[in-house]
């Protein structure tokens, strides 16, 4: 299953997939598909602390500002990666998620923020469904234990805040400080939805070009058959 593109601009996307009531032919412009009519995302502070635009201009380098939603999409675009994005009530959970993705195509994932006792920092993906044992997984990836990262630490690397992790984030971790693991079973899905920096939407992208996404972020990427 691919994702397909006509023009430019994140509503002019169309994902070539099957939801369970068919064919799925739908956008951002498409009200069917736009179920949430709820307040557009924030701007996530820079990293001098001040919010930016919503990235109506040109797409500029992430290195030296955190991105927004839509400079996500134009830094996708850039890529030349196929994605499409249904926005929805804000997600914290997976039960709440469940509830919101309705007939999205493809494996809905959640995203660990951790940290290692030597300061590490680790973004852990995993199918939404698997319950994760952070001992467990401590001892898969060799690690003495892992705790969670705190919010303050997740939003000066990854710029966003909790209740939006996700690996897009990994654009705003210019000095790569972040490791990623992801879980094997997920990796063998063909179509994956992770967060556009906001948990607000869902962004699906085929499995090929999220791999091409996470070639160009450049973070130490493990792919793991993850205990539980």
């Amino acid at each position: 299953m691919l994702l397909s593109r006509s023009g430019s601009g994140t509503d002019s996307y169309r994902p070539a997939l099957r939801g369970r009531n068919g064919p799925l032919r739908v956008g951002l412009s498409t009200r069917r598909h736009d179920r949430y009519a709820g307040p557009q995302s924030r701007a996530a502070p820079g990293r001098d602390g001040v919010r930016q635009d919503q990235g109506n201009g040109p797409w500029r380098p992430f290195s030296s500002r955190v991105l927004t939603e839509h400079q996500l999409y134009e830094h996708l675009d850039a890529l030349g990666i196929a994605h499409f994005t249904t926005r929805h009530p804000p997600v914290f959970t997976a039960e709440q998620g469940e509830a919101a993705w309705g007939d999205i195509p493809g494996m809905h994932c959640k995203n660990l923020f951790l940290k290692d006792p030597k300061g590490q920092l680790w973004l852990v993906v995993v199918p939404a469904d698997r319950r994760v044992d952070l001992k467990a997984l401590a001892t898969a990836l060799g690690i003495g234990r892992l705790s969670f990262g705190k919010p303050g630490l997740l939003e000066e690397v990854l710029g966003v805040p909790p209740g939006s992790v996700t690996p897009f984030a990994l654009v705003n971790d210019a000095a790569r400080r972040v490791r990623v693991v992801l879980d094997a079973r997920m990796m063998a899905e063909p179509v994956l939805n992770y967060h556009p920096l906001t948990n607000e939407a869902t962004t699906t992208i085929s499995n090929g070009d999220f791999r091409r996404f996470l070639k160009a972020c450049g973070h130490e990427t493990r792919i793991v058959a993850l205990p539980g």
